[in-house]
């Protein structure tokens, strides 16, 4: 379950009306501070831009690495023959 709040005067006030169990395990995660734009799972950046300083970093790799990745990593067998 995921429910959105905010923090007044030190607590959490969730919005809404939700009830969670005294004891429940909570996993708090800020989305934005006063003033700044809420924090997404992305920056805004493509893929390319991204990863671009690690792009062809990896030499000797086999031809079909790719392809086969299962293979390589976890042993199983090749798909392709």
């Amino acid at each position: 379950m995921t429910y959105l709040g905010r923090v007044e005067n030190g607590a959490i006030v969730l919005d809404g009306a939700v009830t969670i169990p005294n004891g429940a395990k909570v996993l708090v995660e800020v989305l934005a501070a006063p003033g700044e734009e809420e924090v997404s799972s992305g920056s805004g950046m493509s893929h390319y831009e991204r990863y671009k300083s690690v792009i062809g970093a990896a030499k000797g790799l086999p031809s079909d690495f790719a392809a086969e990745l299962d293979h390589y990593i976890h042993g199983t067998p090749k798909k392709h023959q």
